[in-house]
C-alpha cells in the first residue's frame, strides 16, 4: 500500500469514486426524503396539508428513481445483481481501510527535491 498520500498515483480513478459516492449519498438522502415524507402524510390532519404532502412524495419517489436509474446506467449500483453489487461494497469497505490507514499528518511534509526553487527566490534576484 502506498502511504504517501500526495503521490499522484493515489488520484487514480479518483473522479469516478467521487462522483458515486456523492450519488449513493444523494440515493441514501432521497429515500430518506420519502420516507420522512411519507410520515409526515400519514400525520397531516389538514385537507391542504394532506395534498401539498401527497405531491412532495410524488416528486420524492421521482426523484429516487432518476438518481437509481443514473446509478444503474453508470453501473454504481446493481440493485439485481447481488453478487456484483457485493464486489462493490466491498471495494468500497476496502478503499475506506486503505484511506484510513495512510499517513495523512506526516511528521515531515517537505518535498525537497520536487521544484527547482522556492516560489519567491525569482524575485531575490530582481532586488540585487
Amino acid at each position: 500500500m502506498n502511504n504517501d498520500y500526495l503521490d499522484p498515483i493515489n488520484a487514480l480513478n479518483m473522479p469516478e469514486t467521487a462522483d458515486s459516492t456523492f450519488a449513493m449519498d444523494f440515493l441514501m438522502r432521497a429515500k430518506e426524503g420519502v420516507r420522512n415524507t411519507a410520515i409526515a402524510l400519514t400525520e397531516a390532519v389538514s385537507l391542504d396539508a394532506r395534498t401539498l404532502l401527497r405531491n412532495q412524495l410524488r416528486q420524492c419517489i421521482a426523484m429516487h428513481q432518476e438518481i437509481t436509474d443514473l446509478m444503474v446506467r453508470k453501473k454504481w449500483f446493481h440493485p439485481y445483481e447481488l453478487k456484483e453489487q457485493y464486489q462493490l461494497d466491498q471495494l468500497s469497505v476496502n478503499t475506506s481501510v486503505m484511506i484510513g490507514q495512510m499517513n495523512l499528518f506526516p511528521e515531515d511534509t517537505r518535498r525537497i527535491g520536487m521544484f527547482d526553487r522556492t516560489p519567491d527566490q525569482h524575485m531575490e534576484g530582481d532586488q540585487a
